[in-house]
């Protein structure tokens, strides 16, 4: 018995205990944000859309400046340190205008996106999972959307429509309320066509079949199990509708069928503005380097998003 040694059973030195006798498991969310950190350019612009974000909402509290206080001593004055973004034909300033109206160009762009990202969904939600009839006559719906040409109708619907919104909610409430809508409503059709086509795609999978057979009725399939797979995609054609929203928005306030000119939007600055280029550029430019600085970092995160939610591709 002495020459008998006590065999013990050898333990992989390499591989930590805690981790001894399972897997180490990554979730989707973390591994969605290490590939997307990997993306330099989309990280900057996350850091550079929160600041920009953060300064129209929290700007008024610090620069309390009135946004309509006129000073014609002051006329089309360049930047200064009374005036850091310079002032326009009345004298007001432009920096409080700036905030004021980043704040109204901001939320048309979340909101139309919204309105884009719901209804676009759900059409192509039932497209989807829907055969025959169904799905051709929805179809055939968007089709008819995306031949429509959208700028002379949008500039129809509001010359139609504000003047009534106006009396009903408001200037300001009723010119928001109609842009936003008006902009969703010609910006869903990207949106349910992607969702239909990765519907037609994940409901032949093994996964769906296998609830389906389990006795999953179809607004279960869809609501649990289709849709959840198919929001990447959703996500990021939801953050280059914000950016179209922004652009629609400058583009109407620039042709003055936009807010009224008391409300300084970044699209309405540059309208106001376009007459004085020659002796006063500095009031055009601020607002274009805001609007583009803004399309620029969300179409960047967009990029960061679609490499981040591709399961195909490995960084």
């Amino acid at each position: 018995m002495a020459g008998l040694t006590h065999a013990s059973p050898t333990v992989d030195a390499a591989v930590p205990l805690p981790l001894q006798g399972r897997a180490r498991r990554i979730s989707p969310g973390f591994e969605a944000w290490r590939k997307f950190r990997r993306h330099r350019m989309a990280v900057v612009s996350v850091v550079i859309l929160t600041a920009l974000t953060s300064a129209v909402v929290l700007g008024p509290l610090i620069w309390r400046v009135p946004i309509n206080e006129i000073d014609f001593t002051a006329r089309l004055a360049s930047p200064s340190w009374q005036h850091p973004f310079g002032t326009d034909d009345l004298g007001q300033d432009l920096l409080a205008r700036m905030l004021y109206g980043g704040r109204i160009s901001l939320a048309v762009g979340f909101a139309a996106m919204a309105v884009a990202m719901i209804a676009g969904t759900v059409i192509g939600a039932i497209s989807g999972i829907s055969r025959g009839s169904v799905d051709a006559a929805l179809m055939w719906i968007t089709d008819l959307f995306l031949a429509l040409p959208q700028l002379p109708l949008l500039l129809l619907v509001i010359y139609l429509f504000r003047d009534f919104l106006k009396s009903w909610v408001g200037p300001e409430g009723g010119i928001f309320i109609l842009i936003v809508l008006v902009i969703g409503a010609f910006r869903w059709m990207p949106v349910a066509r992607l969702v239909r086509a990765q519907f037609l795609s994940l409901r032949e999978k093994e996964f769906v079949e296998a609830a389906r057979a389990l006795g999953a009725t179809t607004p279960r399939l869809v609501i649990r199990h289709i849709l959840p797979n198919s929001l990447g995609p959703v996500i990021v054609a939801g953050t280059i509708d914000i950016a179209a929203a922004i652009i629609a928005e400058s583009t109407l306030s620039f042709l003055g069928l936009g807010f009224p000119p008391d409300i300084p939007t970044w699209g309405r600055l540059l309208f106001d503005a376009k007459d004085y280029l020659d002796i006063a550029p500095h009031w055009a430019l601020f607002a274009g380097a805001a609007i583009f600085l803004t399309v620029l970092t969300i179409n960047f995160i967009g990029d960061g998003l679609r490499d981040a939610l591709d399961p195909r591709r490995v960084m």
